[in-house]
């Protein structure tokens, strides 16, 4: 096979009181095409950026997309091929919270599988990809796409299970002209927290998965209140507190991170939905902070 080209979503990790275990697919897209290089004058990588990538200054031989290649050549125990060339483009915002670096691992991964018939499963794919990229689940969703329960098991590996989200649902998404980097969002959550606060953070992660599946307006309420990472990173957000009041205000069920941030998700109905969008674009606008919204259903 003389070239590939793959097709990866974004994603949304983080979801509610999900922290660290709970990510779903959205409807942006990363696009990667990968051939070998017989010209031995041409550079050992060469990546062709565009859309939201175009202005990315990460040499491509660091970029995710090669190092996801990379890795799925070390898993199959093959050769990287001497050398490579990439085309990339994707409208997934980057440092917004929505796994650009998700999907770039990910579809360099996939790019290696099958371009160069390595035969790794989708099991293998997701660990090697959350090995380089440090975010389960953020790649879960990105490997199987829709919304996955990702979990890190004793004896090594993940296990995965799929959310089936009742139909009654729709996920407004504002992503607002700000950025919050990983880095920083990490170094803002505490090393531990209280017994009773573990408790409650587990019993909301429940609440949230029964709401997502059955879409009962209660546990969806509770559940999306985060008790781990939302009390430590919302400042990060310019203008969290009065967005989130807005989407809950024009009908959702509750709002919060996307990742990181500083992307906000709405959970709500989908008639509800554009007012939803609405309300947190123009509660962004009264502090002069643009944004712009999609809706997943």
């Amino acid at each position: 096979m003389t070239g590939v080209t793959v097709r990866v979503p974004g994603s949304a990790a983080n979801l509610g009181s999900g922290f660290d275990f709970l990510g779903m697919a959205v409807e942006r897209w990363l696009q990667v095409s990968a051939r070998c290089v017989d010209d031995r004058s041409a550079p050992a990588v060469a990546l062709e950026r565009r859309g939201t990538l175009s202005n990315l200054g990460v040499p491509p031989d660091h970029d995710m997309i090669y190092r996801g290649f990379a890795g799925a050549c070390r898993a199959a125990g093959r050769d990287v091929p001497g050398r490579l060339a990439f085309a990339a483009e994707s409208d997934i915002p980057v440092s917004r919270g929505l796994g650009s670096s998700s999907a770039a691992v990910v579809a360099g991964a996939v790019a290696a599988n099958k371009l160069l018939d390595l035969g790794l499963v989708r099991e293998a794919l997701l660990a090697l990809c959350a090995e380089i990229e440090g975010h389960p689940d953020n790649v879960a969703p990105a490997v199987y796409g829709g919304a996955c329960m990702v979990l890190r098991q004793p004896a090594g590996g993940f296990l995965t299970v799929p959310i089936e989200i009742n139909p009654a649902l729709a996920f407004v998404f504002a992503i607002p002209n700000l950025r919050v980097e990983t880095k920083r969002a990490r170094a803002a959550l505490p090393a531990s927290v209280p017994h009773a606060t573990a408790v409650q953070a587990a019993a909301r992660g429940a609440a949230l998965i029964h709401g997502l599946v059955t879409a009962d307006p209660d546990a969806l309420s509770l559940g999306l209140d985060d008790l781990l990472h939302v009390p430590y990173r919302r400042s990060l957000v310019t203008g969290y507190d009065a967005v989130t009041a807005a989407a809950r205000a024009a009908g959702a069920y509750g709002a919060t991170l996307s990742g990181s941030g500083p992307t906000l998700v709405g959970v709500t109905t989908p008639a509800r939905a554009s007012a939803v969008g609405q309300a947190m674009i123009r509660a962004w606008a009264d502090i002069e902070i643009d944004a712009e919204t999609f809706v997943e259903s």
